[in-house]
């Protein structure tokens, strides 16, 4: 088989970029941090309306024929992405029931039902777990690329850069499409390089069919230009995802993330009402709450963040772990000490640098500087350009009495993105000019 060397050079990505290939969603987040939370490799379940008729005939498929172990690992793995699409973590427990059924029924060989519930683990944020799951997939059926793409998402969760790289590798080896060519702009663009990662989901985009799969493409190129500063290009290409999908709910949040960076609020708060009320993701619960609280809007905000602490405890209850949400949460809105704790336990489990920034942040908020500001130097180790952790990180220098440190990261959240927050940017406008003055 011949090799695709997955690299870090613009060059080199561009051959990479040369072959054809399948499509899945990989890790989309929170903006304008992009924390992505990997989704399942849609080697097929439907979506949508197609997604609920093929539910429903798996359904009644298995009433007939209970003991059909693959369309129970099929029937598992649409419920994922029937949660997925909806954020109605209820659908777990189903999956979970699903994909165990079908293990039950045939406990050798069943690569299908452990990718699933690898896919259901990580969406669970399970990600150790899902690596298990996808590892022993892969000792079944070593060329089951869909299992790569799971145990790709988890290292990457978990923060295992060179496992990553490794499980990527594999990937683009096996199946050099939209798959592995989003995941390499990812691997990218947490590197510090977002015009090769924006080259690579070029050709991800020029590879793919399905409208879903354009739109996510699309949303993915907006999310390079929002994080790099280019609001108004960023506002045309989620504009763009929604004309290949209107149901794309991501791309729509990015449009009113890109329309309050314009200083269209009224805009902004529209949009991010339609997509909190189609997928209420903690994630845009969030963004809305801190909009409205940057607007003076106290009750509409405390609103947001009520719902979004409803979410998160019906998450909970159907197994979804989500520490990271709730402590960058708490640490800005509820009880600082809650988030350190939350944090630690999100570190103990995945050493991610998107972790590293909101433990060292919630730490900030504590008092604990001196701890803060190790973990976000690790934050920012690998070269990310990435606002909001050069803002934190300046924030603990200031703090620390670093003034010439916490002038360099505060001048350089701007300068990747001057408006990266509606609470936060006008802070480090704030603390920039009590340094310099």
């Amino acid at each position: 088989m011949r090799r695709i060397p997955l690299v870090l050079a613009a060059a080199l990505v561009c051959g990479v970029l040369a072959a054809a290939g399948g499509l899945t969603d990989p890790l989309p987040a929170r903006a304008p941090a992009a924390p992505r939370a990997p989704a399942a490799p849609r080697a097929a379940p439907p979506a949508g309306s197609a997604l609920a008729s093929a539910i429903a005939a798996d359904q009644q498929h298995l009433r007939a024929r209970p003991d059909d172990a693959a369309a129970w690992a099929r029937l598992g793995g649409e419920y994922v992405e029937q949660a997925r699409l909806t954020a109605d973590a209820s659908s777990y427990p189903k999956a979970d029931e699903a994909l165990h059924r079908s293990l039950t029924l045939a406990p050798t060989g069943n690569t299908d039902a452990l990718t699933g519930l690898g896919a259901l683990a990580n969406a669970r944020h399970l990600f150790a777990e899902a690596a298990d799951h996808a590892g022993r997939a892969l000792a079944d059926a070593p060329l089951h690329w869909q299992a790569w793409a799971v145990l790709t998402d988890a290292r990457t969760q978990l923060g295992d850069d060179a496992g990553a790289t490794d499980a990527a590798q594999h990937l683009l080896d096996l199946h050099p499409g939209t798959a592995s060519f989003t995941r390499a702009a990812y691997d990218l663009e947490q590197h510090g390089r977002p015009e090769e990662a924006r080259t690579a989901l070029r050709r991800a985009l020029a590879d793919a069919y399905d409208p879903a799969d354009k739109a996510f493409c699309l949303y993915q190129l907006a999310e390079l230009d929002r994080n790099s500063g280019r609001t108004a290009d960023a506002l045309d290409g989620y504009r763009r995802a929604l004309a290949a999908d209107p149901t794309h709910t991501a791309a729509l949040a990015g449009q009113a993330r890109a329309e309050a960076a314009l200083g269209r609020t009224d805009d902004a708060l529209a949009h991010y009402a339609q997509a909190a009320a189609k997928v209420p993701l903690p994630q845009y619960l969030l963004e809305l709450g801190e909009l409205h609280e940057s607007l003076g809007h106290t009750a509409q905000a405390a609103e947001q963040y009520r719902l979004l602490r409803a979410e998160a405890d019906l998450a909970a209850a159907n197994g979804v772990v989500d520490d990271l949400t709730l402590g960058q949460f708490e640490a800005d809105h509820g009880d600082p000490a809650t988030a350190v704790r939350l944090l630690r336990a999100e570190w103990d489990r995945r050493h991610h640098v998107l972790v590293a920034d909101a433990l060292a942040w919630a730490l900030h908020r504590t008092g604990a500087d001196q701890e803060a500001l190790g973990y976000a130097d690790l934050a920012l180790a690998h070269g990310w350009r990435n606002a909001p952790f050069h803002y934190h990180r300046g924030q603990i220098e200031r703090a620390l009495g670093r003034t010439d440190e916490a002038r360099t990261d505060l001048s350089q959240a701007l300068a990747i993105d001057p408006q990266f927050d509606p609470l936060r940017a006008p802070q480090a406008r704030s603390a920039l000019a009590e340094l310099t003055s």
